[in-house]
Order: C-alpha cells, then structure tokens, then sequence
C-alpha cells in the first residue's frame, strides 16, 4: 500500500555498489530533505529535496533536479534537463543536456553550459510538489493513479530508485537512517547500517556492521564484515550468509549453512534452522 511519504525508508536496489568514492546505481536516485550525502552519486536520473548536501560529482544519465539550498561540493553532468531550486550551490561545473530551469540565487562557481532552453524562475520545488500531489490523490481515493504516478518518477519502471529518506546520513563510515532499511541483492557496500530495522537481501557483500532497534534479517550468501546487532528485534541469518562478527538479539536462528565468526547473544531463544532462502519464506 502505497503511504503520503514516497520516501519511507533506505532502499538499496539490486546491484548497488560504492565504488572508491561514489555510489552507483543502475536507477533513479531519490534524497529526502536535510540530507547527507559524503559520496559523489551516479545513477539514471538523481532527484533531491531541499537543503540536501553531496560530497562528490553528480552524474545523472537522465534528469537531475536539486530543490532550494541544495549543496554540491563537485560538479555536476545531467544528460537530459536539470532543476536547480533557488540558493543552490555547486562548487564545479554543471553541464546539461537538454534544458536547465534554474532559481534565483544560484552559484555555480566553474560556471555552466545547456544545450537546450535556459529559464530562470522560482517554480515550487520538486519533492514538494509531488508528494503534495500524491498525498491529493490519496485523500481523493485515487490510489491507483497515485502509485502509476510514483512508478512514472522511477523512470520506465524497470529499476527500483535508490531512496534516502528524509534527514538520513550516508558516507563511507555509515549509512544512518531513522527508518527502517532494504538492500537488495548483489550489493557491494561500505559502511555500518543503522536503522530501525534491517533486510539484506543474498550475495551482498557489507563492509560494515548492521545495527537496527527491531528485526534484521541477512540474506543468504550475503557477507558481513561486522557485527550484526538489535537492541529489541529478533535476527534471522539465512542460507550460506557469513557473519564476520558477533551476532546479538532475542531471538536468534541462525541457518546451517551460516557461518557466525563470533558471540552469539540470545536474550530469548536460540535458533539452529534448516538452510533456507528469502524465496523459500
């Protein structure tokens, strides 16, 4: 069921990796308001809510679009349009592919260059407008055109977006969030993961701990280079996931193919389950 907030939670899609200081994605990259981003971001198209900060380049196969006060400390390339929200910052240099809408007070410090139309104007920022739209639809009971609406922001559909929710924090030393956390499969990720709860999906590999206040589950074949730890859920290790560190919860199973390289810490029960998958649940 689709909620008034699109941004509900970290999701990583499948695939996702960080490489040396920037995070890859093969889809579109949404970013919650007031949040941090210490790594350069290249996906399809990369769309950002207000006062968001990046560390690094932005490179955008499709659109970018940047609300008010947006920061970013290197350049920026969209291949097709790109928003700029009024106060935004680039420390480099923004190319764009086809047509740039830009608000007042914008400092792009190298300069920048369009091939299509330049317009300059105060239109309500991006985030803004859409999820008061959803929300619209929501009250209205078209819940229908509302989630066909979210899927056209993805882009054709065929990727699951990379979502940041709102206020998140995300570096090479950890990826925090007030909400819970999804990574799909096939992963290649730096940093410790802190959430309020936590699903890793198979052939991950996480170099970092995860820590979450309610349930964590690790996918099989997934690898973690960590402690895997939450203060009031249970912990599900599956299939031929390894653990590079102590395992804690309330309830602990752990599959028997896993491979736990530490202190298991069980405040309820103890778990040794048959080999399963996260297509077998």
């Amino acid at each position: 069921m689709l909620g008034p907030n699109p941004i509900d939670r970290l999701r990583i899609p499948d695939d996702t990796t960080v490489e040396e200081h920037d995070l890859v994605t093969d889809g579109d990259v949404l970013v919650g308001g007031q949040s941090t981003v210490e790594l350069g971001v290249r996906g399809r198209s990369v769309v950002a809510g207000e006062r968001v900060s990046f560390d690094g380049d932005i490179e955008a196969e499709g659109d970018c679009r940047l609300d008010m006060w947006c920061e970013v400390d290197g350049n920026v390339l969209a291949e097709k349009d790109a928003y700029l929200g009024e106060r935004a910052h680039i420390t480099g240099r923004l190319v764009v592919g086809g047509d740039l809408d830009i608000g007042d007070d914008v400092d792009i410090e190298e300069g920048f260059e369009a091939s299509g139309w330049i317009v300059i104007r105060n239109p309500m920022p991006t985030l803004t407008f859409f999820v008061m739209y959803v929300t619209h639809l929501l009250q209205l009971g078209e819940e229908e055109e509302a989630q066909d609406l979210v899927e056209e922001l993805a882009a054709d559909g065929d990727r699951d977006p990379l979502t940041i929710p709102r206020s998140g924090s995300v570096s090479d030393d950890a990826w925090r969030v007030s909400t819970p956390a999804t990574i799909g499969d096939n992963c290649r990720l730096h940093g410790n993961i802190r959430a309020t709860e936590i699903d890793v999906g198979r052939g991950n590999n996480v170099f970092g701990s995860l820590r979450a206040q309610d349930d964590v589950t690790v996918g099989a074949g997934t690898k973690i280079h960590g402690d895997v730890t939450t203060r009031d859920g249970n912990v599900h290790v599956q299939g031929d996931a390894v653990v590079l560190g102590d395992v804690s919860g309330h309830d602990v199973t752990i599959d028997e193919a896993a491979d736990v390289d530490g202190i298991i810490r069980a405040r309820g029960e103890m778990r040794l389950g048959s080999s399963t998958d996260r297509d077998a649940e």
